[in-house]
């Protein structure tokens, strides 16, 4: 590769595109971001930090913030209606990681903490206002088309980072396809103050609701609860986000005199997607670009940041002439599969155990965490995987 360019583009200032800048400008390597917003959504999204990512995201310092600014979770649970409970403490992992339990903290919350950090180099820029129009690219560059406020503007780079969400439009200009499935149903997240441990004996602050009829997910973070529940595909959006249809819902989960107060409503579509491939020539895929799937587990932003920081290290290093381009081929083999394999297994299981109504399959599952959680091995085992950290090693072997 020519020196006259070693720049890296980098579409999207969510977590994922703005971990891989800050992993690059720390190196001294030029990086430019391209927001489509005009600034940094505030939108909730996803709030869970698996210990992994708290582990990985210690090398910026802003693990500890994330804690100050969220609430910290050491247990999560699986009950059912009938008082089944089967309980895991993370602080059984405290050998292996340095953050033995989740964090709940908004995802917009750590954008603002990496923004931060970017300003203070002066080879780095975030570009608001800048939605993607085309990428084009040889055999020595990249360039990637843009149009906002300002008009219409280019820029050119070594490599493109392509971490511009589910509808990317960098992994439809470089033809790549993204394979799956989309759910019949959506979730709805509703967010309320309500005290939920006041009134659901030994509650803590993630816990699944298995449950037939309408099973739901409680997760609590500073002076919130999330309560996540399906909705079937007939509801329309407008009915399913009015007071009274999410006052329906959530009386289904506790039936308390009033209402409740409603902070937050927001509903997802539901994806169980990967795409084709993660690469093609000077362009890369990262994070919901290149994967999607349901949230229960909070596996897509954490898989997405460890995508992040997986290509970012290997652009360091090819940029650095301590690796040659070569080391790029790996990253798709060691990422693709965990999104595949590993976080599609999980999620999809998640969300049948707690959804199916077949009794011998409700009786099957409880027994088995039953068993798991009682067993302090088979609990770490547990453990290692949903908390991301045996996918990481997966894929550090797989180099």
């Amino acid at each position: 590769m020519t020196n006259f360019n070693q720049r890296v583009l980098i579409a999207g200032a969510g977590p994922v595109g703005l971990v891989a800048a800050n992993v690059l400008a720390d190196a001294g390597i030029p990086v430019s971001v391209f927001e489509a917003e005009t600034a940094l959504p505030q939108t909730l999204r996803a709030s869970t930090f698996q210990p992994s990512t708290l582990d990985l995201l210690s090398r910026f310092g802003v693990s500890r913030r994330l804690i100050e600014m969220g609430l910290v979770a050491p247990r999560m649970q699986y009950r059912d209606r009938k008082g089944w409970m089967a309980e895991f403490d993370f602080g059984i992992l405290s050998d292996v990681t340095h953050h033995p339990y989740r964090v709940q903290c908004e995802q917009y919350k750590l954008n603002g903490l990496l923004a931060e950090r970017l300003r203070k180099f002066s080879h780095a820029n975030i570009t608001f206002g800048a939605r993607i129009k085309a990428v084009s690219q040889d055999s020595e560059q990249v360039k990637v088309s843009f149009s906002g406020p300002g008009g219409e503007g280019s820029a050119t780079g070594a490599w493109l980072v392509g971490a511009d969400g589910g509808r990317s439009k960098v992994r439809d200009e470089i033809g790549v396809s993204l394979g799956g499935f989309t759910w019949p149903e959506r979730f709805l997240v509703a967010s309320t103050p309500f005290d939920f441990p006041a009134v659901i004996p030994d509650l803590c602050e993630v816990s699944y609701f298995a449950d037939p009829e309408q099973w739901f997910f409680l997760l609590r973070v500073s002076g919130l609860w999330r309560v996540m529940m399906p909705i079937g595909a007939e509801d329309t959006e407008a009915d399913v986000l009015s007071d009274g249809y999410i006052q329906q819902r959530l009386h289904r989960v506790f039936d308390k005199a009033g209402d409740y107060e409603i902070i937050h409503r927001t509903i997802y579509a539901v994806h169980q997607r990967v795409a084709n491939s993660y690469r093609n020539g000077r362009v890369f895929l990262a994070g919901d670009a290149a994967h999607l799937n349901n949230p229960l587990g909070g596996m897509g932003m954490n898989g997405g940041v460890h995508d992040a920081f997986t290509l970012a290290d290997q652009l360091v290093a090819v940029l650095k002439g301590t690796a040659d381009e070569t080391t790029l081929d790996s990253y798709e083999q060691r990422r693709r599969p965990v999104a595949l394999d590993y976080v599609n297994t999980i999620t999809i299981a998640n969300k049948r155990n707690l959804e199916t109504r077949d009794p011998i399959e409700q009786r099957a599952w409880r027994e088995e965490m039953t068993r798991i959680s009682g067993d302090k091995q088979l609990a770490k085992e547990y453990l290692l995987k949903v908390s991301m950290i045996s996918s990481l090693r997966g894929a550090a072997i797989a180099a």
